[in-house]
């Protein structure tokens, strides 16, 4: 397993997608695709920061270092990370309680628990998660991406000697709202026909980068990137977390760990299973748990507060023509360089702009085929995707996740338990005895009703169960089996077990239930008889 671990992260350092050709043209554009994206992680990073009480250099500079080693690792090329909103309200308690040197001690031991689910190839189960909880998934995280930006349409307040701050909570009105909407318009229908026109600029970058001399070529008063809060600094400086090595610390931050870890990887590998449908490309989702893993482990060192795929990002990415790893690194490395060296021209961007940006992956981003089709799915299939959109307004993603796939799992266990039932017929071999051909998997939610098949009372002496077309599932199943085998007992008749399929063969054999020597069908143990006089039971 590790040989195969370090062969794909070796494959991994391959800067391009096989079937992406890295041309002048296609650099080109993966570098174009990069800037734009770190032009919309800088007031993601900050909001998000405000959200988890930390500093703004604390959500930049996760952004980068998340951003630039899943970039290299990650499991799919075109895919971006970075600080989350989803991550960030589960750490405000945190930083509230025990202050922020215990935050960056959680994300450390947050990173090492991927680390270990990448390992042990856990990443694959994101297959059970069935595709109405998908339509939810995106629905619910587009309407969150929409409401997020309403910040962006209130008043800039100050925060409390620093001089910056989150919005105060008064909206806009007037002509300051008419002109910011108009912005947004703006770029939103700059973004819409950029591609009629030429595919050389990215759309977005180009409604960012007109957007934005509109506003400084006019001196138009509107709210900018560095009113949320200033972006300059240095370097991400190596830092140990000041934390107590104790038990007690580990029961802290435990906790946090596990439900940032899981969020972080449910949001991360079904964004990657997004963005390969959106390619028509598979990623390696045990290698992205590892490269979220490391990356999180890394990022507590250097002072960041940990991060995960962004869905909206990696849309801005993918839909701007970013399909190789050199995007997500050119966007991490854009990044750095606005905090060192750009600060003051990237302050100097209107909201609006990236407002416009945003609303633009909402409208790519929401399943919209999904309303046509409510009507014509199944009920079942119906309630799990609109469950899974309000429960991930409601609460987060990893929530709504979960909740969807226990939902979803239900509904299949109990319309798999009514579809079993029996064809009665004589048999055709022995003269007076009863078959019933069971029809439909035996498992826990089918084995009352596989009980209330049977006639033990006015069935011949002989009876003889088919399984060829059922499957014994469980040790439920098992249970059921041997509860009727003892009511025929009981009743003083014999009852005989046909066309067991091998694996269900095995089950009864491990189970003790039976003792089976059949070398007839390499595929099915043809007859099975159950002799309840006697207790043995042997292949025909």
């Amino acid at each position: 397993m590790a040989r195969a671990l370090l062969a794909s992260f070796a494959d991994s350092l391959s800067l391009r997608d096989p079937d992406a050709p890295l041309n002048p043209r296609q650099l080109r554009i993966e570098i174009l695709s990069g800037l734009t994206v770190a032009l919309a992680l800088v007031p993601e990073a900050v909001a998000f920061a405000f959200v988890a009480g930390v500093e703004p250099l604390v959500g930049l500079y996760a952004a980068f270092i998340v951003g630039i080693i899943t970039a290299v690792f990650g499991g799919r090329p075109g895919m971006i990370s970075g600080a989350t909103g989803a991550l960030a309200v589960v750490m405000v308690s945190l930083v509230a309680l025990h202050g922020v040197e215990y935050l960056f001690a959680t994300v450390v031991l947050m990173g090492l628990i991927q680390i270990f689910v990448g390992i042990m190839r856990w990443g694959k189960f994101i297959r059970l998660v069935p595709h109405p909880v998908m339509l939810g998934f995106v629905n619910g995280l587009a309407i969150v991406i929409f409401l997020a930006q309403l910040g962006q349409f209130q008043v800039p307040g100050s925060a409390e000697g620093g001089g910056h701050g989150m919005a105060n909570g008064e909206w806009l009105s007037g002509a300051p709202m008419y002109l910011m909407l108009g912005l947004v318009a703006l770029t939103m229908a700059i973004i819409w026909v950029m591609p009629k026109i030429t595919m050389a600029v990215p759309a977005p970058l180009a409604g960012i980068g007109i957007v934005a001399a509109i506003v400084i070529g006019f001196g138009l008063d509107v709210p900018l990137v560095g009113d949320l809060a200033s972006i300059e600094g240095g370097l991400p400086p190596f830092h140990i977390p000041m934390v107590p090595l104790t038990w007690e610390t580990f029961e802290i931050i435990l906790p946090y760990a596990l439900i940032l870890a899981a969020i972080g990887l449910i949001e991360s590998l079904l964004t990657l299973n997004l963005v390969g449908e959106m390619t028509g490309k598979r990623g390696g989702a045990s290698q992205e748990c590892l490269a979220q893993g490391a990356a999180n482990t890394v990022t507590g060192f250097f002072g960041g507060m940990g991060g995960c795929a962004m869905i909206g990002q990696s849309m801005i990415n993918v839909k701007s023509g970013g399909r190789t790893r050199i995007a997500g690194i050119a966007a991490a490395l854009f990044l750095l360089a606005f905090i060192l060296f750009a600060s003051g021209l990237i302050e100097q961007i209107p909201l609006a702009a990236l407002v416009g940006v945003m609303f633009m992956v909402v409208i790519g981003t929401f399943a919209w085929n999904s309303l046509r089709i409510l009507r014509k799915v199944p009920r079942t299939d119906a309630f799990v995707t609109i469950l899974v959109t309000i429960v991930t307004v409601a609460t987060d993603l990893a929530t709504a996740v979960v909740v969807g796939v226990i939902v979803s799992a239900l509904a299949y266990a109990w319309s798999n338990a009514t579809r079993i039932h029996a064809i009665k017929r004589e048999s055709r071999t022995e003269a007076g005895a009863q078959v019933y051909e069971i029809q439909g998997p035996l498992f826990f939610g089918s084995a009352d009703g596989f009980m209330e098949i049977f006639d033990i009372d006015n069935d011949p002496d002989v009876v003889i169960v088919d399984f060829a077309g059922s499957r014994v599932a469980d040790q439920s199943a098992l249970q059921a089996i041997e509860a009727l085998a003892q009511k025929y007992v009981d009743a003083g008749k014999v009852i005989q077990l046909r066309h067991l399929s091998r694996d269900c063969h095995e089950l009864l054999s491990k189970a003790g239930h039976l003792m089976v020597d059949s070398d007839d069908d390499p595929d099915y143990a043809l007859a099975v008889d159950y002799s309840v006089k006697t207790g043995i039971i042997g292949g025909h």
